[in-house]
């Protein structure tokens, strides 16, 4: 008995032991862990360092200096940028002229053609059409046609649709500047269609040619065809279909059997100015065959338009090759003639009134125009003393 007594008595004497060691270990980790908030206090009274001196951290900027930087900034000087050559300016000059309405939405190019109106009246409007802009267009292209019931609101408002309806009467082509004749009417189509046949529409043209046409004025009647042309890069273009041809002897011509897709094809032209081996040339066209004006210029009398990539090589599809003193006075490098606009401006308009004295409708210069007529030395007859 007594010896149960002491077995239980060392069981409860060795746990109170652990006990009390358990105790005293929780009592020290207490004591520890309140010297830590003394620790931090007395880092948090040590002195804070200056602004600008080592420390771990990189110090956030102020407002202040951000402002103060932006200001640097801008005024910076702008000498810092790369310089622009003439060539580059000269190029950008004409990609702004040449391509600012192209791809443009409606709206925009429906404003353009409404500030560009040059006459109007109850039957016909005349717009100046900008260069690069389709007069029709079947590919989804923004066209004229496209955007004439928005131009046609812009007029006139929502007046009765017989009034408010605009439709194109004489093409124009899309490399061409000019005056545009619009009808209001079907039957107003049908009217200048039929004085069109008659030539009692009179349209002169100006255009900007490498070389001097020899004679200085003159008549071209020599029927037009479309042509394959074979090579790495088959493609069609119009061509001459002369009806006479020299003789065996060579001193004079003979009359040959006219082909029979052959279209029959006359210009009138006249030498305005000449200079630097360029010329300023009027044109009147009497027929509509395409591209009449520019294979009659380029291939019958040997002076291509400016800017015409076309027809100034026959057999490939490459830029204009123009010589070099013409290269030098239109500020270009022939790697950049690609960039050249045609130089085909649709200048005056003439047609019978209904009930009043003819209209005549002249169509100011372009911008890439005038500026090439400028520096080619060229003087249109109404700026000439």
């Amino acid at each position: 008995m007594n010896s149960c007594r002491r077995l239980v008595y060392s069981d409860w004497s060795s746990g109170l032991n652990a006990v009390f060691s358990r105790v005293t270990q929780r009592t020290n980790c207490r004591r520890a862990l309140g010297t830590a908030p003394s620790l931090s206090r007395s880092q948090s009274t040590a002195p804070k360092q200056a602004p600008g001196t080592h420390t771990g951290e990189k110090p956030r900027p102020r407002a202040i200096d951000l402002a103060r930087k932006i200001q640097q900034e801008r005024e910076k000087p702008a000498a810092t940028e790369p310089p622009v050559s003439a060539q580059q300016k000269r190029v950008t000059e004409l990609k702004r002229f040449s391509l600012q309405l192209q791809k443009v939405h409606p709206n925009v190019l429906a404003k353009h053609l409404h500030r560009s109106v040059l006459y109007q009246d109850k039957d016909v409007v005349v717009i100046n059409k900008p260069y690069g802009v389709p007069v029709r267009d079947d590919s989804g292209v923004t066209s004229v046609s496209s955007v004439l019931p928005v131009l046609s609101n812009m007029m006139y408002g929502m007046k009765m649709k017989s009034y408010s309806e605009l439709l194109p009467c004489l093409g124009l082509e899309k490399e061409a500047a000019g005056a545009l004749l619009l009808a209001r009417r079907e039957e107003v189509v049908e009217h200048i269609l039929n004085l069109h046949r008659n030539n009692q529409v009179q349209r002169k043209y100006w255009v900007i040619t490498v070389g001097v046409p020899v004679p200085s004025e003159g008549v071209i009647d020599i029927p037009i065809i479309e042509r394959e042309v074979t090579g790495s890069q088959p493609h069609y273009k119009m061509a001459l279909s002369p009806i006479f041809k020299m003789n065996d002897a060579g001193d004079g011509v003979t009359k040959v059997r006219a082909h029979r897709q052959a279209h029959p094809a006359v210009t009138k032209y006249r030498v305005l100015d000449s200079s630097s081996g360029c010329s300023l040339v009027e044109l009147q066209p009497f027929t509509g065959v395409k591209h009449q004006m520019r294979v009659h210029m380029a291939l019958a009398l040997g002076c291509p338009l400016i800017g015409d990539h076309k027809y100034s090589h026959w057999s490939k599809l490459a830029p204009q090759k123009l010589p070099d003193r013409v290269l030098g006075k239109l500020g270009l490098e022939q790697s950049k003639v690609r960039y050249l606009p045609l130089h085909l401006l649709a200048q005056q308009l003439t047609l019978p009134g209904s009930s009043q004295a003819d209209i005549s409708v002249s169509c100011p210069l372009p911008k890439y125009f005038s500026q090439t007529l400028n520096r080619l030395k060229l003087t249109p007859p109404n700026k000439k003393d």
